[in-house]
């Protein structure tokens, strides 16, 4: 290879999307493997004590990374992508190992609080980057290749009850390994990616925080956006981080198998999904500039019936009833999910895009939170399963109204 072909090849903006596939896999699989490997960990740390402690946990995680998500997404739009991403990834990688190591639950909840601050700072700034580098026809499918990463990487962590199951090796091996491969990872990928330069004349410099906090807080077709993608996080937490311990409780089955079967089929499903819905959005595109919400609230509509299936299939008895909605539920959160990133660039500057993902992220996993801390103490209550999923999917009705009120704008691209 010349010399020359190199910076061309760093410069390509489909080798920026396979370079963050890993790093978007281990941001899930660190976070997934946890909840596979629930009966284990509850096991070897006597004192979680109890489902609403282990729901605290998990909503523990996510109110830190909610916090933090606008702070990492304007450190990502004032100094750059690059060294966020990296900085985030060695973090998260190091705290990973760390969890392998602790011994007690208060040990654990500071576990989960620094990964979630770690995290925070990844996805805003890499959807951000590839947005940057996937101008108009290609972005819907740039993201959704992306977002299939954290697909696989939640359908590796389903594997991790096995793993935890396994006398050889146990649930702490797996935080080990994944911590020392992310911290490796790190490092060349500091020197491969490259942002996308911005001071071309008529580029807007970066704001500061508070003068980007006002420009998206007065846009309505922001504050919708970030509505709609919140409500269907209330089912879309719950079903990875419990639906595990669900299928294992309500259809007697190993931590194994429950673990795979609450994420691979899904996943899956939401990997075709998130191709389908990519290709599909840019495709619409070409004919009207609301095609990327079309096909987003088409997701929505198969969520809909999706999250009515999977609170009712435990009284069918039958565990391929849950799994056949899980799909579903996977194919309409992959149409879902890829428009998020490119429906945000067609309502704000490029400048606060990593911004505004992060104040999605905010309100989004805050209330996904409380969501696994009430699924906990709502269990704990016996509250029926339908009951629950079927709030959830008032929930997805209300945000099919919301997105499609959403008004493309002019963003400079």
């Amino acid at each position: 290879m010349t010399a020359s072909a190199a910076p061309s090849l760093l410069r390509n903006p489909w080798l920026i999307v396979a370079l963050l596939v890993p790093v978007a896999l281990l941001n899930y699989l660190d976070r997934q493997m946890l909840a596979a490997m629930k009966f284990s960990v509850m096991t070897d740390i006597p004192d979680i004590g109890s489902e609403a402690n282990w729901g605290r946990m998990l909503g523990q995680f996510k109110w830190v990374y909610a916090f933090l998500s606008p702070v990492g997404g304007w450190l990502a739009d004032r100094f750059g992508r690059r060294y966020t991403i990296c900085g985030s990834l060695f973090a998260w990688s190091a705290v990973t190992w760390w969890t392998g190591h602790v011994s007690s639950y208060s040990e654990l909840l500071w576990a989960r609080s620094l990964m979630g601050i770690s995290e925070a700072f990844y996805i805003p700034a890499a959807l951000a980057l590839i947005s940057d580098h996937h101008a108009g026809p290609t972005r819907s499918r740039a993201v959704s290749l992306h977002q299939m990463g954290i697909y696989c990487g939640v359908i590796a962590g389903g594997f991790g009850g096995y793993v935890a199951d396994s006398p050889s090796l146990g649930w702490r091996w797996a935080f080990d390994v994944c911590g020392v491969v992310g911290m490796l990872y790190a490092v060349p990928l500091a020197f491969l990616l490259r942002d996308v330069r911005r001071d071309h004349p008529g580029a807007a410099p970066a704001a500061g925080p508070l003068r980007s906090l006002t420009a998206l807080l007065g846009n309505s077709s922001f504050i919708l956006l970030v509505l709609y993608f919140t409500l269907p996080a209330l089912a879309g937490w719950v079903v990875r981080d419990w639906m595990p311990a669900i299928l294992k409780a309500e259809f007697n089955i190993g931590q194994g198998k429950a673990g795979v079967s609450a994420t691979l089929f899904w996943q899956v499903a939401a990997i075709i999904g998130a191709l389908v819905g990519g290709w599909l959005a840019d495709r619409r595109m070409r004919h009207t500039e609301r095609g990327r919400i079309h096909v987003s609230a088409l997701g929505m509509v198969m969520i809909i019936p999706a999250l009515f299936g999977v609170g009712y299939a435990p009284q069918t008895g039958m565990l391929w009833v849950a799994i056949a909605f899980l799909i579903l539920f996977g194919l309409g959160w992959g149409f879902f999910d890829v428009n998020n990133m490119p429906i945000l660039c067609q309502i704000t500057r490029p400048e606060l895009r990593a911004t505004g993902y992060g104040l999605m992220n905010l309100v989004s996993i805050s209330a996904g939170g409380l969501a696994d801390w009430g699924f906990g103490a709502l269990r704990d209550h016996h509250v029926p399963l339908f009951g629950i999923f079927a709030v959830f999917a008032s929930a997805a009705v209300l945000s099919v109204i919301l997105v499609l009120l959403i008004k493309p704008q002019p963003t400079g691209d």
